[in-house]
């Protein structure tokens, strides 16, 4: 019963996009999109939002790799420029709803919407949305939150539409070949600066063109060796410096949160009288670990019950409800600092 208008947004590029495959927003999502609609007879329209892309993802992206953090430039394209900037034209629009693709669920609870993991845990993007806000999730509505990959498969194959094979999207959309550094260095040319690579213990092991070539946790193309497999445990922007040490020094207790996001149905001041125990994601691939979340001095500070390893700043932590399902999201923020009280005299 609803006059429905299809929207597709060009944030990249089109003449280089087009020529990419498993791309995010690739340019040939735009054709696809433009005969879908044609298909089931709605009207479609492509709107260009290539500089605020740039300006509020791409640029954002490279400053913080810039800093030693690990970005997750997914997130901010779904909270700046779909969620704020194509949630906006939407209702300017005078639409009722902005329906997506994400598989995620949207679930009214006794506070009003609350935002789920997809049933589908493959494919389940939760991780991505969590700086949703409460006021966006009254507007927004997620159809392929409650189905399995195959039953969207078939049912696009049922309605005759001719992407219902196509591959799925899986790189970043301005990042060809998943070479970050190539990025940087259009955005940046001048951020390569040579620096040292470091042990934890104070030796100087060797040295680097760029710590953008670097990430926490990273094990191989370290160009230095001491017999023991070593890892980044460390990123100085400042000194240019890359500190490596054993697996042991990833491994992270506590963490300390910035601009957190919060859906749970207490004040999050609450946190300040007392800790609330619940499930946390920091990496899109892994499972929710156990942890306690507390509001120390105003800053969200995540407590896990077991160390984490390879946790970096610029990656974003993501709350879930401790129920069996772990399915609603409660909210989330970015890491801002890790902390662990290993040392290389092995003093606990």
């Amino acid at each position: 019963g609803y006059d429905v208008i299809g929207i597709t947004l060009q944030l990249y590029d089109h003449g280089v996009a087009i020529q990419k495959v498993g791309a995010c927003c690739a340019g040939q999502d735009i054709q696809d999109a433009r005969r879908v609609s044609e298909a089931i007879g709605i009207p479609h329209y492509v709107l260009d939002y290539e500089s605020r892309f740039r300006q509020e993802v791409m640029e954002e992206f490279a400053d913080s790799y810039l800093k030693g953090e690990t970005p997750i430039p997914c997130i901010r394209c779904n909270e700046r420029v779909k969620f704020r900037d194509l949630l906006e034209t939407a209702k300017d629009l005078g639409a009722d709803c902005l329906a997506t693709g994400h598989y995620v669920q949207r679930m009214l609870g006794g506070d009003g919407a609350e935002l789920h993991r997809a049933i589908d845990p493959v494919r389940d993007q939760s991780y991505f949305l969590f700086s949703t806000t409460q006021e966006q999730l009254e507007f927004l509505r997620f159809p392929l939150g409650g189905l399995h990959k195959d039953r969207t498969r078939a049912l696009a194959s049922q309605f005759g539409l001719g992407v219902a094979e196509k591959p799925d999207s899986q790189d970043i959309c301005f990042v060809p070949q998943g070479r970050y550094t190539d990025v940087i260095a259009k955005l940046r040319p001048d951020a390569a600066e040579p620096g040292n690579i470091i042990h934890m213990d104070g030796r100087i092991l060797g040295t680097h063109d760029g710590i953008v070539n670097f990430t926490v946790g990273q094990r191989r193309g370290l160009g230095v060796a001491v017999g023991d497999p070593l890892f980044v445990t460390a990123l100085n922007a400042e000194t240019r410096e890359v500190t490596v040490g054993p697996r042991e020094a990833l491994l992270t207790e506590t963490i300390e949160l910035r601009e957190v996001n919060w859906l749970g149905d207490e004040p999050i001041e609450n946190l300040s009288e007392r800790s609330l125990p619940c499930l946390v994601k920091v990496r899109s691939t892994h499972a929710p670990v156990a942890a306690d979340l507390r509001l120390v001095d105003g800053v969200v500070k995540v407590t896990f019950a077991s160390a984490e390893a390879g946790v970096s700043p610029g990656q974003a932590c993501v709350f879930y409800s401790d129920e069996d399902t772990a399915s609603r999201v409660l909210g989330g923020g970015w890491i801002d600092r890790a902390g662990n009280s290993w040392s290389p005299q092995g003093d606990m």
